[in-house]
């Protein structure tokens, strides 16, 4: 897939956002187990994702910078809408879900701003930051690797999936997904989105969800005009004019559950996200801990100064 081209404008003009429920499980499974805090506790996810963090404030010098936290797992508001939403994931296992916190203590000792909601997922804390930065004038870069957040997107923003080191701003999502990111939300509830359980639409594949949003616009239009549907040109239009009418609720609700909200719970007054400097001796005392050596507490100093 391509990258956008587009370079990330450091300063104060950007604020990062950072999905950090994604970068810890990926450090959980992908590094061994052969770090343990003091009470005997696994403590590699908190390695991994505190050099994730390292390598970011490396690269991108952000001077203004949060970090998402899910803590609503099981609890969201989406799971009173839909209560098999993410219901194909295992629970956490105790030992990662013991180092979220740990990974937010760090965080923060880094002069980071952190939030999290028992009821609101990660992707609507960073919807929200977003439209309040943007209000503040600033443009946004996600970082995650789901694609869901997009849809965040305006002029000037970008979408950062840090691990494929792939960025693409709104041009570039529409020529990697076929969609506007304005458009991913309803993209995904004609689809379905099975990492998170959403069944979407039976038998409505990506292609023909592109073609029915390239005419429509969107599926609210989708809805009030859909008998134009079956006249389409793409292959298989009659058939999805059909699988629609039928679904018409199991759409309406995939899309409360894809789209992410911009009025999730933030602290007043906003934070507005500037970093601090650096807490040397939390960062000491929590990385004495969690037993890291003098490699990652140099890489800490390094990008804190």
């Amino acid at each position: 897939m391509p990258n956008s081209g587009m370079a990330a404008d450091p300063g104060e003009s950007r604020a990062y956002l950072v999905d950090a429920s994604v970068y810890v499980f990926r450090a959980y499974y992908s590094i061994e187990p052969s770090f343990f805090d003091r009470e005997g506790n696994p403590s590699h996810a908190v390695y991994g994702f505190v050099g994730f963090l390292c390598t970011v404030l490396d690269q991108a010098r952000p001077s203004h910078l949060a970090v998402c936290f899910d803590e609503a797992l099981e609890s969201s508001f989406r799971n009173e809408i839909y209560p098999d939403y993410k219901a194909n994931r295992e629970p956490a296992p105790p030992e990662l879900r013991r180092q979220f916190a740990h990974c937010r203590a760090v965080a923060e000792a880094l002069g980071i701003d952190c939030f999290s909601d028992a009821e609101y997922e990660a992707d609507d804390l960073i919807g929200t930051l977003a439209r309040r930065r943007r209000e503040a004038g600033q443009r946004i870069t996600v970082l995650s690797s789901d694609k869901d957040l997009v849809q965040v997107l305006q002029g000037g923003d970008e979408w950062w999936d840090f691990a494929r080191q792939r960025r693409l701003d709104p041009a570039g999502v529409e020529a990697t997904f076929g969609v506007r990111p304005e458009q991913m939300a309803d993209f995904l509830a004609l689809t379905g989105d099975p990492v998170d359980n959403i069944p979407g639409v039976s038998g409505i594949g990506p292609k023909s969800a592109a073609a029915i949003l390239a005419h429509f616009g969107s599926v609210d239009t989708l809805i009030e005009r859909l008998d134009e549907l079956q006249f389409l040109s793409f292959r298989g239009a009659k058939s999805a004019h059909r699988r629609i009418r039928d679904g018409l609720e199991d759409l309406r609700t995939a899309r409360r559950l894809t789209r992410i909200r911009d009025d999730a719970p933030i602290p007043e007054p906003v934070p507005d996200l500037r970093r601090r400097p650096a807490d040397d001796a939390a960062l000491d005392e929590l990385f004495d801990f969690l037993d890291f050596g003098r490699l990652l507490r140099e890489r800490c100093a390094a990008v804190s100064r």
